[in-house]
């Protein structure tokens, strides 16, 4: 439907052969949608090069996204920070934004599923979760991160009740990714309980109670 909805994965085995197809996948899909984005920049005037994307990803450029290329922007005068970058130029709806291309989130669920993971809804946004919840449980969805930052305490409210009427877990997460979005990483918790229920979920309460011991 035009929108991308994020959904995580605890608990996956890596090495499964669904998340390595999934990965090298992803690893092109990212290189050809980076290699668009710039140039869709360069015919808006603005002098940047894919060796400069290449420059601000520094040494592990296995995965080459758009923070990257929001550094890159800085760097060359084109952006006062990163959220400008995302703000004016390659955010979504921006002039220089491309899809990524790759899986529904039903695909995600059913990947994160095969690869023996839990699959959660990060970040939902409330005008689609009411709509796609239930498509999203059906599907094999087990969580719900109702927890973050940025929620306010009235979206938590009607997150913790939809989690709840569905039956699925609780989860949090600092939504972090650099130092310029007004929380320091490490600040933002989640309860034990919702925590504990995570681990059960993952067969993890007991090797956790062993290494504590």
């Amino acid at each position: 439907e035009g929108a991308e909805y994020h959904i995580l994965g605890y608990f996956v085995d890596p090495q499964s052969d669904a998340i390595q197809a999934h990965g090298r996948h992803a690893v092109e899909g990212r290189e050809s949608r980076m290699d668009q984005m710039v140039d869709r920049l360069r015919r808006q005037g603005l002098l940047i090069e894919m060796s400069d994307v290449l420059d601000a990803a520094g040494p592990d450029r296995s995965a080459i996204a758009r923070p990257h290329l929001a550094r890159a922007l800085v760097v060359k005068g084109h952006a006062s920070s990163v959220v400008d970058a995302f703000d004016r130029l390659i955010g979504d709806g921006h002039p220089a934004y491309v899809p990524t291309g790759l899986a529904t989130p039903e695909e995600a669920i059913g990947l994160i599923l095969e690869a023996g993971g839990a699959p959660v809804w990060a970040h939902p946004p409330m005008h689609a979760l009411t709509r796609l919840l239930p498509t999203f449980v059906g599907a094999g969805l087990k969580g719900l991160e109702v927890y973050r930052p940025r929620a306010t305490a009235g979206h938590i409210r009607k997150l913790q009740r939809a989690a709840k009427a569905a039956g699925i877990l609780m989860t949090g997460g600092s939504d972090w990714h650099d130092g310029e979005r007004g929380h320091a990483l490490g600040t933002f918790f989640v309860t034990e309980e919702d925590v504990g229920e995570l681990l059960e979920a993952g067969g993890m309460s007991g090797r956790s109670s062993e290494r504590q011991e």
